[in-house]
């Protein structure tokens, strides 16, 4: 996590006034491009960012990108789409340089655990102590029923360097590619950038993962669990809709796009993932 609390409250308060001020003041990227970090950033990354998505047959900026980590292969993958309901390409794999914790969900602050489940990023950290960093929305409907209530944890970041305590760390230059997008693909209308992290690949549970989650048959269940959003994905190259039961359960629905009607079971609480 970030170690300095006034950096986060202050990329949070940042990030308030750049959402009210982007109808007056221009888009999302113009205000972040205000940051001397962003703006080194877009010098140094850009026009590679750039060639990767035209490698993989999509124009920059995108319409929608997502963020897809593994902590057992220790990879995170950048995903596009060049429409909001059209299926995402892989971009880019990126190797996570440092890891703290042990297989298994985050559940109390100090576990020194990376989270595993659906998130999204809730905040873009210009003044990071690791240069760029985006936070997730740990803890998420599922983890405010399975964590500790009291004290769950929470400032978890997708940053550079290489250090971690609990946070997903991917040197300097990858996470200057992330961050741009990021910021481009929300500049260019999503509002929500949906970050899915899991144990390891879910095709079929690894032995790593079988022997590890056999003395702990909760963390199986709740992998399972996790194993059907991962295949949904697999197989659809689609976000689906995520929504949480009274026990702090996914489910996973197909996806509705504006202009659709919405229907949601009426216990479930939203995990909007698009």
């Amino acid at each position: 996590m970030e170690l300095n609390r006034l950096t986060v409250w202050l990329a949070i308060l940042a990030f308030v006034l750049q959402s009210w001020c982007d109808p007056l003041n221009g888009s999302f990227r113009d205000e972040q491009n205000r940051f001397p970090r962003v703006r080194a950033a877009r010098n140094r990354s850009q026009s590679h960012l750039e060639d990767l998505f035209k490698k993989a047959g999509l124009t920059y900026p995108p319409r929608r990108i997502f963020l897809r980590l593994f902590k057992l292969e220790a990879e995170c993958e950048l995903w596009a789409a060049a429409t909001v309901d059209g299926k995402l390409t892989k971009i880019k794999t990126y190797a996570i340089c440092a890891s703290s914790g042990e297989l298994g969900p985050k559940r109390r602050e100090g576990d020194l655990q990376v989270p595993e489940g659906f998130y999204h990023i809730s905040v873009f950290n210009p003044y990071s102590n690791f240069h760029l960093s985006l936070k997730i929305n740990y803890p998420n409907a599922s983890d405010r029923i399975l964590s500790d209530h009291r004290r769950p944890g929470g400032d978890i970041f997708i940053h550079g360097s290489c250090v971690t305590i609990g946070c997903i760390p991917l040197r300097d230059g990858p996470i200057e590619e992330i961050y741009l997008a990021a910021v481009d693909a929300r500049s260019n209308g999503q509002v929500r950038i949906p970050v899915h992290i899991f144990p390891g690949r879910m095709g079929t549970l690894k032995s790593q993962l079988e022997n590890f989650s056999r003395t702990k048959p909760p963390l199986q269940a709740f992998w399972e669990n996790l194993q059907e959003g991962f295949l949904y994905f697999e197989t659809k190259k689609r976000l689906p809709k995520i929504t949480v039961d009274g026990n702090g359960r996914y489910h996973f629905h197909d996806a509705v796009y504006p202009g659709s009607p919405l229907e949601l079971r009426p216990s479930a609480q939203v995990e909007a993932t698009f």
